[in-house]
């Protein structure tokens, strides 16, 4: 009997069974030429489902037009992108996969001068008008960084648009969605009292600064039910945001409980990992604590993912300890499309990254394949 096999037990995940505890986390990977899904992308996901994938997550998909820093993200908002991840959902259903859409708002990290947020013809908008540190668009003249944004008037209109994202994600086919409440985006920009000082029912105290992700979250189930989940990363760091240890504590303690209380099909915990921290002022700007010992007790009905560079070894561990339901894995999906066939059959993880194109397709597009779906699976 192999030494991973509580990996590869079956999970229910919402309303749906998984075949096996390996989630493939959200990762994002630049390939959708004005926004819309192609041929290349569907070619990726389907690899990615017959390497044994038990649920994949997609990379963020943005709910609204937005100037990120990557100029070719996907997103739900149109027919012709929900047309184009259809194609998406029922090839990877046709591997016997499951797939949720994460449903992405970049909030204060956008740009105004980025080609899709001057066709949105809206501000980049943020909790509060306080400006993110750091950042590189490296598309733009002079490779900017963050501006300040403009406050949300209503924040109730943003809910809104999560929840018509919602709506495009069933019409195209998607088994749930996972709302992106980590890395520094619209959520945990709420959620953060160092870019929320807002003085109404969305900031101030803990309770207010959770509203909105709360708020998010009951939008989202009203469409996909318990076929839910959330992304969070605690630790902070990536786009400027942490707080205190005793105020992270908190915030996310009452977070992630009053969460669980709404019936997600599950929770994953981001915990600390050096490549998603920045150095601010000669420091590095997360706040580094035990994710999953800080939080776990939170969770009494969710499933809970755990993602950050776990490995088989210590997945399996943790699965069977009954600390965690699953693991979800990012980067190691990205260079193998078989992670999960890889682990069943004791083949080592070998492929080497190409670091310049792991979240950034080459200029010549045609030439996009390379560092996504060139990987190869084991023999």
């Amino acid at each position: 009997m192999s030494s991973v096999t509580s990996l590869f037990q079956p999970l229910k995940v919402g309303s749906i069974t998984i075949q096996n505890r390996i989630q493939m986390s959200a990762l994002t990977r630049n390939r959708a030429p004005n926004t819309v899904p192609t041929e290349l992308m569907k070619d990726y996901y389907v690899q990615r489902a017959r390497g044994g994938a038990g649920l994949i997550v997609t990379e963020g998909t943005l709910i609204t037009r937005q100037g990120t820093e990557w100029e070719y993200v996907p997103g739900i908002w149109s027919p012709e992108q929900v047309s184009g991840w259809k194609k998406i959902t029922d090839a990877v259903h046709t591997e016997g996969t499951y797939i949720y859409a994460q449903l992405w708002h970049l909030g204060r990290v956008s740009h105004p001068d980025a080609p899709q947020q001057k066709l949105a013809g809206t501000p980049v908008y943020a909790p509060s008008a306080i400006a993110a540190r750091g950042g590189k668009f490296r598309f733009l003249p002079g490779e900017p960084g963050y501006t300040t944004p403009t406050e949300i008037e209503d924040p109730t209109a943003i809910i809104e648009q999560f929840r018509q994202a919602a709506e495009n994600a069933k019409a195209a086919g998607f088994d749930g969605v996972e709302l992106h409440g980590a890395t520094g985006y619209l959520v945990t920009q709420f959620l953060d009292s160092g870019s929320n000082k807002r003085t109404d029912q969305w900031g101030g105290s803990v309770e207010n600064r959770a509203r909105f992700g709360l708020e998010v979250l009951k939008a989202l189930k009203s469409v996909f039910g318990e076929n839910v989940g959330i992304k969070v990363s605690p630790a902070g760091g990536y786009n400027d945001v942490g707080m205190t240890l005793e105020e992270t504590l908190e915030t996310f303690r009452y977070f992630i409980s009053q969460a669980d209380q709404l019936g997600l099909s599950y929770i994953t915990l981001l915990r600390y990992v050096p490549h998603l921290d920045i150095e601010i002022d000669g420091k590095l700007r997360a706040t580094q604590h035990d994710i999953l010992g800080s939080y776990r007790s939170s969770i009494k009905n969710a499933k809970v993912f755990l993602t950050g560079a776990v490995g088989a070894e210590e997945g399996t561990k943790l699965v069977e300890e009954g600390k965690i339901d699953g693991a979800a894995i990012g980067l190691n999906h990205v260079t193998h499309p078989d992670v999960a066939n890889r682990i069943r059959d004791g083949k080592p993880l070998d492929n080497v990254p190409n670091w310049q194109t792991m979240m950034m397709g080459p200029g010549d597009e045609t030439k996009w394949h390379i560092g996504y779906t060139d990987y190869p699976a084991a023999a």
